[in-house]
């Protein structure tokens, strides 16, 4: 099969195409034709191995992919890697599947945009009616699905940053109230600037660096951050407990796979509840662009440079 290899960590450079046999499914696992796998941010970080989880080379990244199995199965499922490739072995606790009226493309952003998006707003943050809700990258992939389920779920105001006019309309679009320049000098003022001169009650951030210290400072008594990526590869300063006292704040780290260890398939409700708002028309992906899989190096260039919105894909057919 044609897949994408790495053998060295690196950045987009390392991103290899090659044949290699095709996988073969183990226990509790799945093989999958794949149609489309999907590009996440996280890939970039798992390219050069500064993920959450270590990787081991040789490597064939990618960590969802919809598609067939051999039994006619139309599936969507994460994996730990293996997606940028014609076929893939997936474990089959980690498989959706997805209903007739969900595109390959929308089964892609909701198995892991739309599952973060929903565990952050309704496990991380519990977001309550009427709360002001701030949405760092909200043209991407998370943040273009947070803006409409947090309007959709009670919002009062919801804030979204991001860099370009053009970004920032297709926030206003998917339901923000007002959309902030996303490198403001001085986000803590934006955003409080954005919320009518009141501090915010949720801020949903993977930007990390001074643009998380900024956002904690802009929080009300009990808001609450979500912090669930670090996309400026920039730390943000250590948090001072001492320091939550004085608004009573409240700092939450989130990451998808620690969900599936929840009870009372938690994962599975998200993905259920998500397939039945598509389906009604009442949520919407993004298309962000498709990439042949030779294509791969390209689609980890544009993720870099912030140019891309919303879920990009691989076709592994060319």
């Amino acid at each position: 099969m044609r897949a994408i290899q790495i053998t060295e960590f690196g950045g987009p450079e390392v991103l290899t195409e090659v044949d290699l046999p095709d996988p073969v499914a183990g226990p509790g696992e799945l093989l999958v034709d794949v149609s489309r796998a999907g590009l996440n941010y996280a890939d970039t970080h798992q390219a050069e191995n500064s993920y959450l989880a270590k990787m081991e080379l040789p490597l064939v990244p990618g960590g969802e992919v919809v598609g067939r199995t051999p039994d006619g199965r139309r599936v969507v499922a994460l994996t730990n890697f293996g997606g940028y490739a014609e076929k893939a072995a997936v474990p089959a606790a980690t498989a959706f599947d997805v209903p007739d009226g969900v595109d390959d493309l929308t089964a892609l952003s909701m198995v892991v945009q739309g599952a973060t998006a929903w565990l952050l707003l309704r496990k991380s943050v519990h977001l309550e009616p009427g709360e002001t809700v701030v949405v760092h990258a909200a043209a991407g992939g998370v943040g273009s699905i947070a803006v409409q389920l947090a309007k959709k779920w009670g919002a009062g105001r919801v804030i979204a940053t991001a860099s370009s006019e053009d970004k920032r309309k297709l926030a206003l679009d998917l339901g923000a109230d007002v959309a902030v320049d996303s490198t403001a000098e001085d986000m803590t003022a934006a955003l409080r600037e954005a919320n009518e001169g009141r501090r915010v009650d949720v801020v949903l951030d993977m930007t990390g660096g001074a643009v998380t210290d900024q956002s904690v400072a802009a929080l009300a008594p009990f808001g609450r951050l979500a912090f669930y990526g670090m996309a400026s590869r920039e730390r943000p300063s250590p948090v001072d407990l001492g320091k939550l006292l004085v608004h009573s704040t409240a700092i939450a780290g989130m990451w998808l796979p620690h969900a599936f260890k929840l009870p009372g398939r938690v994962v599975h409700r998200a993905m259920d509840e998500l397939f039945a708002l598509v389906e009604a028309g009442e949520l919407r992906a993004v298309a962000g662009g498709e990439y042949g899989l030779s294509e791969a190096r390209k689609a980890h260039e544009d993720l870099r440079s912030r140019r891309t919105t919303g879920k990009l894909v691989l076709d592994p057919s060319r």
